[in-house]
């Protein structure tokens, strides 16, 4: 069974209300942002702008490591706020910020906590996706997680898709469709040594290395006549 909303499963179908535009990606860190801190210190949710901002450059469970400043993080609120995915919760000493992913987009915990990871952390596979959601919400098996996926991507307006399996993984992974694609398969980050890298990842590597070498040669060698 497939649905678009959490209210399909009362039988009561409301359609997911999907931004106008893909978002950027502070935009999403943004979103992603309120929705972890609301699930997982609800104690201070919503979120001042100087919280929100620490939040988008949190050095841990972030993927990339973002360095917004204050004025790019208002912008992606205000831009945010006009397509209804967030707003001003004004009152008490400062103004305060929430995010309207449960209503525009229908989701529950489960989907929620899915999409709040994925718009952190970038594409993962479903058991990367388990071990990350304790704090935002308790699955029991790793099924559980590809069960919510499928339904995230089987819905009239699909949130997410199945990308290829990396080299030496046996888990496809998962990313969200809210923002722009990113590379399927991106390079090492900056700075990550080779021996990092999954040990199949460096050897299909080294096999693409030794048959372009081995090209190379056979056209030198016709070249010359030999």
């Amino acid at each position: 069974m497939s649905y678009s909303s959490v209210d399909d499963l009362t039988g009561d179908r409301k359609p997911r209300r999907m931004p106008s535009r893909e978002l950027e990606a502070l935009e999403i860190r943004v979103l992603g942002s309120l929705a972890e801190k609301q699930m997982s210190t609800p104690e201070y949710y919503p979120l001042t702008l100087n919280a929100l901002i620490a939040a988008c450059n949190q050095k841990s469970n972030r993927e990339p490591v973002m360095e917004a400043s204050e004025a790019e993080v208002q912008r992606a609120l205000d831009s945010l706020q006009e397509e209804k995915l967030a707003w001003k919760v004004v009152g008490g000493r400062a103004v305060r910020w929430e995010h309207n992913l449960d209503t525009a987009l229908q989701l529950d915990p489960a989907s929620k906590a899915i999409l709040t990871l994925l718009f952190l952390r970038g594409a993962q596979t479903p058991g990367e996706l388990r071990g990350r959601s304790d704090r935002l919400h308790p699955f029991g098996s790793i099924s559980e997680v590809e069960e919510m996926l499928q339904r995230l991507a089987a819905s009239p307006d699909p949130l997410v898709r199945e990308i290829a399996r990396r080299p030496g993984q046996k888990e496809s992974r998962w990313m969200h469709l809210l923002g722009s694609a990113p590379h399927p398969d991106p390079l090492p980050a900056s700075g990550e040594r080779g021996h990092d890298r999954p040990i199949a990842a460096r050897v299909q590597r080294l096999e693409e290395q030794i048959t372009a070498l081995l090209e190379e040669m056979n056209a030198l060698k016709a070249k010359l006549g030999e």
